[in-house]
């Protein structure tokens, strides 16, 4: 009977662990004509900002005179993520019907004339975003559409990235930021607009008949021919010249190609997006490079400790008990170690806004490694970092308090609000100054003060309650006792040496952690702000 029970225990724990699930997102069956089981027959093409490298404000699709958003669909809503992040998603008017090939069809046309001012200006905004590589972002199936070049090492895969740029500017020497190649005259300026793209379909077939979705890939090329058909691929690049009659058509067109891949299935169709980037050997890299700089900083200062301990445990060892002596060595600062700070009210605002930091940080870290945040839930990273933070307004307040009271402080009020309000409104105001500032670029980075407000409620109405709550039960537990008295007589600090004053001392302190982590924080920040992909244990190591 106990060998029958533990089996049924076995089976049941094994099925509990089968039918755990991950919230993410569901997958989407499409299908050709619409049947009970399937009733998606067309793929949304969604268009989302455009940003560069090259400058700091990215910009919303509509704001450029491409051809017009489909105005009839509604787009998808944002969250809070999205929103703060700068994503504006609207519905193209690219038609993508499911396993239908599509060779050159038009989209639209846009004409330019050189005697009228509203052109040229459409014009030149057009050569600036092109000048200044600016890149697309569109989404099918809520997965991003990916360029994929080939790569100069042939040991390796294709490079792929989730955008692609609007055109290819070429200087005079023919030096490019882009990496097209259309072709070149020299001599002078030349601004090619991508004008044509070719996308790539990759689905997996399902026993129903239906089909998902797997990857979607783009080509985009430059072409003149406002013709339709093979005469997109056979034409000459298109420059952004006026013609004798001082008049420039931009033709807009499109293809649609299908390719069957089994081999894939939907759950793991972001993995050639991770493991096609270039960047991917390099984040190896700096990560053993910063875990290299670790080890040996630890064992640096490990054995400056060590030596110093032993030489003063010898010497204390030599010397008769009974026979008292003057204290020398780490015994000297024994009663000012836990010394009360002159500015104790700061150090412990500090300590409890960090504490706050710290645990959001970490929550949000956890709740990523174990794949809860699905990248397909974009912006729900940034959403989750700020409902912890408002969240952890118990612990700042808490800790703030525990460590104001053990320096003996008695203003709890004033530590109170400085918790709640003195880092926090610090951020806001620099926040604030900064979105008036995209405001008046016109970028899509720009938050709604609709949002703005909704930002600022949650933290006036959940973290700030929070934080008094945490510091009433930190001030109601018992000062933190340590195991030494503190003198009544500070002891006098002899002159310090050059090196080892406060300006000196930050810098060379600030250093070496900075040097072990730079280049993955040049990574994650990638990530954020230009939607690119990066390695959870390079965000670890850095935060550790």
């Amino acid at each position: 009977e106990a060998v029958v029970y533990q089996r049924r225990v076995r089976v049941f724990l094994i099925n509990s662990c089968l039918a755990f699930y991950l919230p993410a997102i569901a997958p989407v069956n499409y299908c050709a004509v619409p049947t009970e089981t399937c009733k998606n027959t067309i793929l949304s093409v969604l268009v989302n900002r455009l940003d560069s490298t090259e400058s700091a404000i990215p910009y919303d699709y509509t704001k450029f005179d491409f051809c017009p958003i489909d105005k009839s669909k509604s787009p998808p809503s944002e969250n809070l993520g999205q929103v703060l992040f700068g994503d504006r998603y609207h519905v193209s008017e690219y038609q993508v019907q499911w396993k239908k090939t599509e060779t050159c069809k038009k989209l639209c046309d846009k004409t330019y004339r050189k005697d009228s001012k509203e052109d040229m200006d459409k014009l030149e905004a057009i050569k600036k975003i092109i000048a200044q590589d600016y890149q697309q972002h569109w989404v099918v199936d809520n997965m991003p559409v990916a360029w994929c070049t080939q790569n100069t090492n042939s040991q390796q895969k294709d490079i792929c990235t989730t955008s692609f740029p609007v055109g290819c500017f070429i200087d005079k020497n023919g030096q490019t930021l882009s990496r097209c190649d259309p072709p070149h005259v020299g001599g002078k300026e030349y601004y090619y607009l991508l004008n044509h793209v070719e996308i790539t379909i990759e689905y997996k077939n399902m026993n129903d008949g239906s089909g998902r979705v797997v990857a979607v890939k783009i080509k985009p090329t430059s072409h003149a021919s406002s013709g339709e058909g093979e005469s997109c691929g056979n034409s000459q690049a298109l420059a952004l010249e006026f013609d004798s009659a001082g008049s420039l058509t931009v033709p807009y067109t499109y293809s649609v190609n299908w390719v069957e891949n089994n081999k894939v299935e939907w759950a793991s169709r972001w993995d050639y997006l991770l493991n096609s980037s270039n960047q991917v050997n390099v984040q190896w890299y700096s990560i053993l490079n910063s875990i290299v700089i670790v080890l040996f900083l630890s064992g640096m200062v490990a054995m400056i400790l060590l030596r110093t301990l032993h030489r003063d445990i010898a010497r204390y060892n030599q010397l008769d008990p009974e026979d008292p002596q003057e204290e020398f060595g780490w015994k000297l600062v024994h009663g000012d170690v836990f010394r009360p700070p002159r500015k104790g009210m700061m150090l412990s605002v500090l300590i409890g806004s960090g504490a706050q930091v710290f645990m959001m940080i970490s929550v949000t870290l956890v709740v990523s490694c174990l794949g809860f945040l699905y990248p397909g839930n974009r912006g729900f990273l940034l959403s989750m970092g700020v409902v912890m933070y408002v969240c952890f307004g118990s612990p700042a307040g808490y800790f703030a308090a525990r460590i104001y009271k053990s320096f003996g402080g008695e203003k709890w009020k004033s530590n109170v609000i400085l918790t709640a309000f003195f880092v926090p409104a610090i951020v806001f105001s620099v926040f604030f100054v900064l979105n008036l500032v995209l405001w008046g670029e016109g970028s899509s980075s720009a938050v709604p003060f609709g949002t703005l407000c909704g930002v600022l409620a949650l933290w006036i109405c959940v973290s700030v309650p929070l934080t008094f709550v945490g510091a009433f039960f930190g001030f109601r537990k018992p000062a933190i006792t340590y195991p030494t008295q503190t003198n009544q007589i500070p002891r006098h600090i002899p002159p310090q040496s050059f090196y080892t004053k406060r300006v000196p001392g930050i810098l060379m302190g600030g250093v070496l952690p900075v040097g072990s982590v730079f280049i993955q924080l040049y990574f994650i920040f990638n990530s954020i702000w230009l939607t690119r992909s990066t390695t959870c244990s390079g965000s670890c190591l850095s935060c550790s």
